[in-house]
Parts: C-alpha cells; structure tokens; sequence
C-alpha cells in the first residue's frame, strides 16, 4: 500500500504541462504565419496577443480577428537495451478570437481570447512507461481585455489583465506490476476542473521612423492553483481498499517577456524579428498536498531553466487581393537532463511556418497558416522516479499544424 501511495504522488507531475510542458505557441494566423512574430507588427487584431501597445496604430475603427488550427503530433519511443518500443499520436484545436475598437485617435480598447497551453498525449496501452503516464488532457483559456494609449507621435503603451482557465484529466499505471485478479493493470486518474487565475499583460511600441518598429512585451507569471482535485483507483487488486482522497497543487505558469522589430524595406515588404525569454527556472519541483492524511505529501522535482526563442518572419503584399507570408522559428527546451518525463516529450525545436491572406472585399479577409515544428531527437530519462528507477530512451517528435482565420475591419 505504501508503494501504491507514493507513486500516487508522482502521478500528479503527469499534470505538469500546465506549467513547463507543451506550449502551444499558435496565437494567429497571420503572425503564425510570419513565424510567430508579432511584438513589433502592426496588421490585424492579432496585435492584441502580441503587444497591446500597437493597437491603438490599426487604421480601422474596428477590427476582429478569429482562427482555429488543427495540431497534429506524433512522438516515438525507443530504448534500443531493451528493445522497447511505443508511440502516441494526438490532435489538439487551439483557437483565438481578437476585436479592437479605436475611441479616438490616441486611445483603443480590446479584448483577445486564446488557448497558450494545452495539449493531449495518450500512449500506447500498457507501454513500458505507463507508470509515468497513459495519457493526458490539458485543457487552457486565457481572457485578456486591454487598452492602448497613444503617448505623442511615436510612442504607445498597452496591456490589461489576464483570466486564465483550464483543466486536467490525467492517467497512469500505479506501477509497473499490479492488476487486479483479472489481469488489468491497476491504474489511477487524476482529475481536476475549473482551474482559474489571474495574471496581466504590458508593453510599449516606438515607431522612430515611418518604417522602423520596435516592441515591448511584458506577461506575467500566473499561478494555477487545483483545490479539491479528484484522485481515483481503477482495476485495484480484490484484496485491498482503493484509497480515496482530494489534492491540492499549485501550478505556475511562467512569466515571459518578448523584445522584437519590424522594418518596412518597401510599401509591400515588411521584415520582423522577435526575442522571447520564458521564466521557466520559477519551476523547481511540483508540490503535491493530499487531504486524506494517510497519504504523505510529495515534492516532485523538475527543475526546469529559463529558456529562449529566436523568431524571424516576412510578409509581402503581391496586389490588393494577395499577402504572402513566411518565417521560423528556434525554441530552446526548458527540460534538463534527468528530468525528461514522457507527459510531455519535447526537446529544442526549430518551426517552419508560411502562409497567406485573400482580401475578398475592402472589409474581409481570410487567413490562412501552416507550421511545420521538427524536435531534436533526444536520448534522455526522467531519473526521480519513486521506487528509485528512472526510464529512459529516445524520443522523436515532429507537430505539423495548418491554420485558417478571417479578419474583418470597418
């Protein structure tokens, strides 16, 4: 019982891609589509997500934004000593909506709701990582109302405050042996819903010439605190009780802060690059309380280290009918060695992203992006497991993710 009770604990870090895991950086199509940048880009709502500040330089009174994408991700596995073998593949729909509107010339109003975290991984059935995780389902929505404020010519400031809501559903095998006298392995799940937080967002914008933009971009660290979570045994051996018990876990997501410019070589070519610097070392370990006081509180450890992304993007505009974009990106893994959990299999990464508009009328737009994301085939373990193992071997993960929005503008 006191080995069911301390892997319980370690199950719960399965939920950790709410704060170090999988970040879904796909926050619009159009600066998808430019490589993600968008600190120092002035062309459609989108600017909403990306720096605030530059809201208030969108030509029309109002502005609106929508997009989905299908993000499609595969991850193989492999310990060559023992011959192992295991796969998962897995869909997520992460979506944003963004509208402006300009109350005068020096002051704009907006509101932009996104998914930045959330993700599904489900390996195969009785892999020989089960005892790390099955499979799980992270699910995050972020609401952002924002103003933005002309300060002279050249300058401009903007940000408001973030709600952030999400859930976890999360499944693992209690260990690599137990079933119950059927032969089903015993597992566990952990589930906890109706997470929320808040957190805010500022920056600035400076526009020194009528070509030249450099951006600010400033979002907090949000806390995720899960009270009263569900912990619940499944398949659990005849010939014992199935704990039962609440958690409780606080889950931080990190602050970031993105630097970036954009420079207009001509009327119909514009160049961006952005800096974005991730807070991931605010994640040491995953502190776990348990109600029932039969089961003893855990510490987790991740130990993850602050992390950076270089983006470059370019938008060319061919007609009146047709805008061109393309970009990439490097996405530096917060992940230290030893502590790589199959949960959220992820190492250095580089993003290819393209993409492009058709104006159908003086007021709509349609959008469409791709994303091509290639991780570095790593050779890594997480070496914390409870009964003193770790579990090891080589991942290769790929994401593609095509894209399609509208912008609307009168």
């Amino acid at each position: 019982m006191r080995k069911l009770l301390s892997l319980t604990l370690l199950a719960l870090a399965g939920s950790t891609a709410f704060a170090g895991g999988y970040r879904v950086s796909i926050q619009g199509q159009k600066q998808l589509a430019m490589g993600h940048t968008g600190v120092a880009v002035v062309n459609s709502a989108e600017v909403a997500f990306f720096n605030p500040a530059g809201m208030v330089y969108l030509d029309k009174k109002f502005n609106l934004s929508v997009g989905g994408n299908g993000l499609f991700a595969n991850t193989k596995f492999q310990n060559s000593q023992y011959g192992w073998e295991a796969e998962t593949k897995n869909v997520g729909t992460p979506f944003s909506v963004y509208a402006t509107y300009k109350l005068n010339d020096w002051f704009t109003a907006g509101l932009a709701v996104y998914t930045p975290y959330g993700s599904a991984v489900e390996w195969d059935q009785d892999w020989q990582g089960s005892h790390l995780v099955n499979n799980i389902d992270l699910q995050a929505i972020f609401v952002q109302p924002s103003l933005s404020i002309r300060v002279g010519e050249h300058f401009s400031v903007g940000g408001g405050p973030i709600f952030a809501t999400g859930s976890v559903n999360f499944n693992r095998n209690v260990d690599r042996s137990t079933t119950n006298s059927q032969g089903e392995r015993t597992d566990l799940t952990i589930e906890s819903k109706g997470i929320t937080a808040w957190g805010y967002t500022a920056g600035f914008m400076f526009n020194p010439t009528d070509k030249l933009r450099i951006g600010m971009n400033y979002r907090s660290e949000i806390m995720m605190e899960a009270r009263d979570g569900d912990a619940t045994f499944n398949d659990y051996p005849e010939f014992g009780t199935a704990p039962t018990t609440k958690f409780n876990a606080d889950l931080p997501l990190p602050a970031e802060l993105t630097v970036g410019l954009s420079y207009k070589f001509t009327d119909k070519f514009l160049m961006a690059f952005d800096y974005n610097r991730a807070m991931w070392s605010v994640y040491k370990n995953l502190d776990v309380d348990f109600t029932n006081p039969a089961l003893v509180d855990s510490h987790n450890p991740r130990n993850y280290k602050n992390s950076s992304t270089y983006r470059v993007g370019m938008q060319y505009a061919a007609n009146n009918k047709f805008t061109f974009r393309a970009g990439w990106y490097f996405d530096e893994s917060p992940v230290q060695d030893g502590y790589f959990a199959p949960e959220t299999p992820r190492n250095d990464s580089m993003g290819y992203t393209g993409g492009l508009t058709y104006q159908v009328n003086s007021k709509l737009g349609i959008d469409v992006s791709f994303l091509y994301l290639h991780f570095d085939e790593v050779d890594n373990s997480y070496d914390y497991v409870s009964d003193g193992s770790s579990f090891g071997g080589t991942y290769k993960s790929v994401v593609f993710s095509p894209g399609i929005g509208i912008t609307y503008g009168f």
